[in-house]
């Protein structure tokens, strides 16, 4: 049985829940986070503090918010299901500072017809360009678009609405069993330290699931190994006009030539699919001392060591045809969750079968990218991503689809009742 698909009532709930998240400024910080300030900005506080009064009012229990602005919370299991293995459900409350996410005017187009939609800041989308917006407009979707001047912030907003509209409608209509499912909302998820202090003493489930995805049907446990490559270069500065005679050394120059060195086929912007990349993140510094901040992105391990070696020697040779040091410190960030949840295959069936059930078609492919369930796997709890019906994240060009909300919706209500039946594939 399919509970959400005609339901205008929840339909509406969700939509009023999505806007209000998404005007809700709640914008991370990456020098911060890195600097192991958690959450990073204030605004993500009281985007806790809000959304946990919030939590409360609807009925769910044991609302917690801790000192790193985590929310942990559940929903109790319905009579006789006391029993049923709990899950838990994650999404972050966080969005990325590359693009204003102050000051969010979400632009809502009911039964949108394919037309281009022309935003503030000459920001135009088009269907013709973008397959998941025609598709939209083939079946007279309600989407939710940016006006052109921020993020619409539903990576991952759209995941937060999904999770709390869903395990409200399973608090209101008792008669559909379930066991025990726990929340975690996080912050700081964009700056890579989203599990940092997660509140694991809490988590009482065995496995889980983010709330992450973009397009319809999106599984994923599969993602990069992630690593930060930090390379500081120190030169000798001196006068220009003696820069010969001093034996000057630039070390923005050394900083430059070892960005040019890298492989420039294996960047994001020349790389798709399975295939790894180096991606230059930041550049700073002076004739004295320059810093390269490296992101290392590869789906296998030994590959990924590979990079962090070529990194090295790139980084050596450049130092000593300049005659100046550099020094390589990486970083591991997260790691490829697809060898942990292989060890827990359940985890995957049960979530397959609920996109069956919720009369959505599954397509697994791998992150170009993680999730706070990259981490949490890591950590011993096998946790997976389910779409939200969110596209083009992190930029203007951000929007949602309101039926594509509503199915992830679904699917976590047909979590919940699988759980209830130990993931019987012929239920």
């Amino acid at each position: 049985m399919i509970f959400l698909k005609n339901d205008m009532s929840t339909k509406n709930e969700l939509l009023e829940r999505f806007i209000r998240y998404a005007q809700t400024y709640s914008q991370s910080d990456s020098s911060k986070a890195d600097e192991g300030i958690v959450p990073s900005t204030p605004q993500q506080k009281e985007f806790a503090l809000s959304l946990s009064e919030e939590l409360k009012s609807l009925g769910f229990l044991d609302v917690t918010v801790s000192d790193h602005s985590y929310i942990h919370a559940y929903i109790p299991s319905t009579k006789g299901f006391e029993k049923v293995e709990p899950f838990c459900l994650l999404a972050h409350m966080d969005t990325v500072e590359e693009v204003s996410g102050l000051n969010v005017k979400p632009n809502v187009i009911e039964n949108y017809d394919g037309h281009k939609i022309e935003l503030n800041n000459s920001i135009t989308l088009d269907p013709a360009k973008i397959k998941e917006l025609k598709i939209a407009g083939e079946e007279k979707d309600t989407i939710i678009t940016t006006d052109g001047t921020t993020l619409l912030g539903a990576d991952d907003k759209a995941g937060l609405a999904a999770i709390v509209t869903s395990l409200h409608y399973l608090l209101t209509h008792p008669e559909i069993g379930h066991g025990k499912i726990e929340v975690v909302f996080s912050p700081d998820e964009e700056t890579g330290h989203g599990m940092d202090f997660v509140p694991t003493e809490k988590i009482l489930s065995k496995y889980a699931y983010t709330v992450d995805g973009g397009h319809l049907g999106e599984l994923e446990y599969e993602c990069f190994n992630a690593y930060k490559s930090d390379i500081t270069f120190t030169g000798v500065a001196s006068h220009t006009n003696k820069a010969r005679e001093k034996g000057m050394v630039n070390a923005i120059s050394m900083a430059s030539a070892f960005v040019q060195n890298l492989p420039r086929h294996e960047a994001p912007e020349t790389t798709d699919a399975r295939l790894g990349f180096y991606a230059p993140y930041d550049i700073n510094g002076n004739m004295e001392t320059s810093r390269v901040t490296l992101l290392l992105r590869d789906f296998d391990i030994d590959a990924m060591e590979k990079r962090k070696a070529l990194v090295d020697q790139i980084a050596s040779s450049i130092a000593a045809a300049f005659g100046g040091k550099a020094e390589v410190v990486h970083t591991q960030q997260y790691l490829n969750m697809y060898q942990k949840i292989q060890e827990h295959p359940y985890v995957v069936e049960y979530l397959k079968q609920a996109y069956k059930n919720a009369d959505v078609v599954a397509v697994s492919s791998p992150i170009r990218g993680g999730t706070d369930g990259s981490r949490l796997t890591e950590m011993g709890i096998p946790t997976p991503n389910i779409f939200t019906g969110a596209h083009n994240y992190h930029s203007q060009y951000e929007w949602v689809s309101l039926t594509q909300m509503l199915s992830a919706s679904e699917v976590i209500i047909q979590l919940a009742i699988l759980a209830t039946k130990g993931g019987n594939k012929d239920a």
